[in-house]
């Protein structure tokens, strides 16, 4: 499956994820957590970390939807430029009110994300390496930002 990710968005991709990790890592080690706080500020530990990221991801992931629906003409250029702004919009509306709920929306964020990325596969304008790497992503930080909700 990774051999046919190219590298550099694999390795991209995958350091993209350190927010995410270490996020859930402070929220894993509670004195990770603390010595975060005291060392570079709250916004870096726990879920908060996660929650900011997210929210930024979500948004940078509309662009690169963007970007694939470039690639089309006609109606379904059209329809892939409205599906690419739903993950902006959602991180705007959705990530208020607290930190649990914050995170449940950004799972159901990232989740939904990885609908529009296959059906933007589906659809020709995502390379065939697309899904696969979206995949391993997706179940990182969906997987990280359960640990800022449920633990």
């Amino acid at each position: 499956m990774f051999q046919r990710i190219p590298r550099a968005p694999l390795i991209l991709g995958l350091t993209g994820l350190i927010p995410f990790l270490w996020g859930a890592l402070t929220v894993l080690l509670p004195d990770l957590g603390l010595w975060t706080v005291r060392a570079i500020g709250p916004r870096f530990a726990g879920p908060y970390v996660m929650l900011f990221y997210g929210a930024v991801i979500l948004s940078f992931m509309s662009g690169v939807l963007w970007g694939f629906a470039s690639k089309a003409t006609g109606t379904l250029a059209a329809t892939g430029y409205a599906l690419s702004v739903i993950p902006a919009l959602w991180a705007f509306f959705m990530t208020g009110g607290g930190p649990v709920s914050a995170g449940m929306n950004l799972i159901f964020g990232f989740a939904g994300l990885l609908a529009l990325d296959w059906q933007f596969a589906r659809w020709g304008l995502a390379p065939d390496w697309w899904m696969p790497l979206r995949l391993l992503l997706s179940a990182v930080a969906i997987s990280c930002l359960g640990i800022g909700v449920f633990l």
